[in-house]
């Protein structure tokens, strides 16, 4: 799905700091977890068992690093995996223009688990926003793909 820039930042005026959900006129509405696993079509995974991350900071992986990685790996299932890995960091768990975040590695090698990663990305989403709306500006961290998914499917 393309971003359409101009209607990410008109939704974006929408986001209530104070209450971390989008407010519309006397609406507030918020993405759930059941909505972003729908939209993900993580129906399949555990529900019981969710991927969270441990809060602090974390290190950035430049792409260009993954990128060689996984054209310079002897192991074709390992090649496929990284980028595959790349790719998910660079939509879902964006750090940095060039850059993932390093927990992705860890969310990553728990979804042959069977863990769901709707939660962590639910929590991009909402703190992403939180810090767009407290700056006044920024650059949205987070996967504003899903996000305008879940606002097509409302509107």
């Amino acid at each position: 799905m393309k971003v359409d820039k101009h209607l990410f930042r008109a939704l974006a005026q929408f986001w209530n700091l104070a209450y971390s959900c989008f407010t519309f006129g006397k609406v507030d509405l918020v993405p759930r977890i059941e909505e972003y696993m729908a939209l993900l079509r993580c129906s399949k995974i555990q529900v019981d068992r969710a991927y969270s991350r441990a809060k602090g900071d974390s290190k950035c992986i430049s792409w260009k690093s993954l990128k060689d990685l996984s054209l310079a790996h002897l192991d074709t299932k390992k090649r496929v995996d990284v980028f595959a890995l790349s790719i998910y960091s660079l939509v879902i768990f964006p750090k940095a223009l060039g850059h993932v975040d390093e927990a992705v590695t860890d969310l990553f090698d728990r979804l042959d688990k069977r863990v769901t990663p709707v939660p962590a990305i639910l929590v991009e989403t909402f703190s992403s926003l939180n810090a767009c709306r407290k700056a006044g500006e920024g650059r949205f961290i987070g996967c504003a793909q899903l996000l305008l998914a879940w606002f097509h499917s409302h509107f």
